[in-house]
């Protein structure tokens, strides 16, 4: 018998709290970047351009943090895999890209964040970082562990998403500061992050048997489940779920081979369009230097 999700309640399918935290987020935004910003010192307001990468990076942020894909992120590996490309790879790079140079500069000033920040960008640093982190993440009984409770679940996400805005400093340099690559070098840096990205996206999508408990247990995944709906609600309709294949109709290991395919697939459409960019920008800055031809002289 297949159930919809909306049993589940409009406060797991829609996670409010977490809607009024995103709003605050631009609130705080539209602040301190426009009637604030004076008390910041003499600081330019931010394009127009900025203002709507911004924006766009907080409503991506709340369509797979809060909406109902972070409760389908629980019940099925394929959105969870939209979820994690969306979160580790656009949305940094959205948000990155919105803020003004002006608040770069004042963090990059602060005593703590500035050496730190430094030396987690230094390229080699940064990829295996991220990439380290990533496959480590998917490790099953990491996995696992990971949706164990809230407080576990919350923090490693936090520190997955850490990482991915330090391997994306180095290619968005947003102050000069951090702009220690060559076009060359980023085009390099693109490609080394998508080899060392691949063997966490092989080990699942050639997997011929259920990889993570969360997805193939029923105790696990009530566990999971517990993450975004809340426990007296979960309680009620536990005696309904035996588990994933009550919403879906795919079995768990195609579903956790699709999620793969689809991991590597967004994966390469987000690093070629960023490599597209940047051979774009490289070549019309090399436009740019070249001497226009001289005027003809008049007889």
């Amino acid at each position: 018998m297949w159930l919809d999700i909306q049993i589940f309640g409009f406060r797991a399918l829609w996670s409010p709290y977490f809607l009024i935290f995103v709003l605050l987020l631009g609130i705080a935004y539209y602040l301190i970047t426009g009637p604030l910003r004076s008390k910041f010192g003499d600081n330019d307001k931010p394009t127009a351009k900025q203002q709507i990468m911004f924006y766009i990076s907080l409503l991506l942020l709340y369509l797979v943090k809060g909406a109902p894909i972070d409760l389908l992120s629980h019940i099925a590996l394929t959105a969870h895999m939209i979820q994690m490309a969306i979160y580790l790879l656009v949305f940094p790079m959205l948000l990155i890209k919105g803020i003004p140079e002006w608040i770069w500069k004042k963090l990059m000033a602060t005593p703590v964040v500035a050496p730190v920040l430094k030396v987690l960008t230094k390229p080699l640093i940064s990829l295996l970082l991220f990439n380290g982190l990533f496959s480590i993440y998917h490790i099953p009984v990491v996995f696992n562990f990971a949706k164990s409770s809230p407080g576990i679940h919350t923090l490693i996400s936090i520190v997955l998403l850490i990482s991915a805005f330090i391997v994306w400093i180095p290619l968005l340099a947003p102050i000069k500061e951090l702009d220690r690559l060559q076009p060359l070098l980023k085009i390099g840096y693109i490609f080394a992050n998508s080899v060392l990205i691949t063997p966490a996206c092989v080990l699942i999508i050639f997997a011929s048997e259920p990889l993570y408990a969360t997805y193939s247990q029923g105790g696990a995944w009530l566990q999971a489940l517990s993450l975004c709906v809340p426990q007296d609600v979960l309680q009620g309709l536990a005696p309904q779920l035996s588990g994933p294949e009550t919403f879906i109709s795919l079995s768990t290991v195609y579903d956790q081979q699709l999620g793969g395919i689809i991991m590597k697939i967004m994966q390469e459409i987000t690093y070629g369009i960023l490599l597209g960019t940047i051979i774009f920008s490289w070549f019309k800055g090399e436009s740019n230097t070249i001497d226009p031809l001289p005027s003809s002289s008049k007889t």
